[in-house]
């Protein structure tokens, strides 16, 4: 009904979304500036800060004023999911991609994935608090409902697969080998391994005595070790190695 009052995610009375304004502190808003919002407040206080009353005391608009762009705390977390896609595509597209790779030959192919997976690698590296969310909305979020640079990216990758005459069981190997991989890796890049910051020295710093040494003797073994990032080195020698194992005759 019009004028009816509504109440926002915190229980809260608010304003009829009639009145709610959409101009604040950057402009007019839009989704794109919606987004990219929710993405800088995320990346500054984490997920657990993400609500629709702090994005829009961050925007300078009333809370109801970010319905227009995003239903609900669900739409925001897909939204910040999309952001990342429309980030991997604005570097994807602004880089410089492999000779040729429009029509993939025998390796021009296993090229730009490798491209796309070491931009995805810097993607997710700099806004590690939504990375999360890569996996767990794709759990909650069917695939033709997903955001469209979503399933734009998914549409890039499998072009490469299609154009370099991989076959439909094959590509859909290959497709789930290529995210999988790059998925888990970032993941593994970003655990938390640091146990106590203030610490200087390694053992304790990773707090190697909370674990019992004879429950655990090649795990408190290698902790330092895997608590070093493997980088892009290590992103590609996997991802070669699956190429290796899913796409050659």
């Amino acid at each position: 009904m019009a004028g009816q009052r509504t109440r926002d995610e915190d229980g809260e009375a608010a304003e009829p979304a009639r009145r709610a304004g959409d101009r604040g502190h950057y402009g007019r808003l839009s989704r794109k500036l919606v987004l990219a919002a929710a993405l800088g407040l995320v990346d500054e206080e984490g997920l657990s800060a993400l609500s629709m009353r702090r994005l829009g005391a961050r925007l300078g608009v009333e809370a109801m004023a970010l319905y227009r762009y995003a239903d609900g705390k669900d739409a925001l977390l897909d939204g910040l999911v999309e952001a990342l896609h429309l980030e991997l595509e604005e570097r994807l597209t602004a880089g410089s991609a492999p000779e040729n790779s429009t029509t993939p030959g025998p390796a021009a192919w296993r090229d730009e994935l490798h491209r796309i997976a070491r931009v995805s690698y810097e993607v997710c590296l700099a806004h590690p608090q939504v990375v999360p969310l890569l996996a767990t909305r794709m759990l909650a979020v069917p695939l033709a409902r997903r955001p469209p640079a979503v399933l734009r990216t998914h549409e890039r990758v499998l072009a490469l697969l299609h154009e370099a005459g991989l076959g439909r069981d094959r590509s859909a190997a290959v497709f789930r080998a290529f995210t999988g991989w790059v998925l888990g890796y970032v993941s593994v890049e970003l655990r938390a391994m640091v146990d106590n910051p203030d610490e200087e020295g390694t053992a304790f710093r990773l707090g190697l005595h909370r674990m019992p040494p004879q429950e655990l003797p090649r795990l408190r073994e290698i902790a330092a070790t895997l608590a070093e990032r493997g980088g892009q080195d290590g992103l590609d020698a996997g991802l070669d190695a699956l190429l290796d194992r899913f796409a050659q005759d």
